[in-house]
């Protein structure tokens, strides 16, 4: 922290996280220590390349004003990581009740009889992140399960031994499953025959012991007919 006697400075320093084509911003945080308005201005030596906001304000008594400074997008990486960029917090007393609009450049001319603060910040690059180290072929935590059962000869051929095996039944099951299939379905339409014959063998005794029940009802009927004629012609 850089500590003044109309702003205090947090970060002293603006450090930017690179990231290729991605833009990347820090904030700093002004404070005003004392009990007057204060009015601030930010500049830098490489204004194409950043983006300050706000570049200009007014900092209230006893309270905080956040800074964002947004870096362009880079297309490549500096090779040394180190950044020439400089830039420039500028800090006077301003009238009580001034607003941002009653900024104006003259405010931070340095003239005799005003106090002008002035607090310098260099750019700080942050390498981006580096992504985790492969581990070694020769690591035991690295090396797969297949490609340790590769390496002995025997073993693979057994693996490859054991999968074939297994591919051949997994093959010869449908087949075996088919067969079984296919006996159930003949043995089901055999049934359904037998049962369709002898529905109609049943069909062909019904009716024939109805014949037979008729028959011998008239018989019975007939021979008492003939008992009453014989009976009658006895009496007579």
């Amino acid at each position: 922290m850089s500590s003044w006697e109309f702003l205090s400075v947090q970060p002293s320093e603006l450090n930017f996280q690179l990231e290729l084509k991605k833009q990347t911003s820090c904030t700093l945080q002004l404070t005003n220590k004392t009990d007057r308005y204060v009015a601030f201005k930010v500049k830098t030596t490489n204004p194409k390349k950043y983006c300050v906001r706000p570049n200009t304000g007014i900092v209230l008594p006893k309270s905080t004003c956040d800074v964002t400074v947004t870096m362009q997008a880079q297309r490549e990486l500096p090779h040394d990581m180190q950044c020439k960029d400089k830039f420039l917090l500028q800090s006077v007393i301003a009238n009580d009740g001034a607003t941002t609009a009653d900024i104006t450049p003259e405010m931070f001319n340095k003239e005799a009889g005003k106090v002008v603060e002035e607090c310098k910040m260099k750019v700080i690059y942050i390498p981006p992140p580096q992504p985790p180290s492969p581990v070694p072929e020769g690591s035991d935590e690295g090396s797969s399960p297949r490609a340790s059962q590769l390496d002995d000869g025997n073993y693979s051929s057994s693996l490859f031994d054991n999968a074939k095996s297994e591919s051949l039944e997994f093959i010869e099951k449908p087949s075996e499953s088919w067969a079984v299939i296919t006996k159930l379905t003949e043995e089901k339409k055999s049934a359904i025959q037998q049962t369709q014959k002898l529905q109609q063998e049943l069909g062909l005794l019904r009716r024939e012991k109805d014949r037979s029940a008729g028959f011998s009802f008239f018989i019975m009927a007939l021979v008492g007919l003939l008992g009453v004629l014989v009976g009658y012609l006895v009496k007579a």
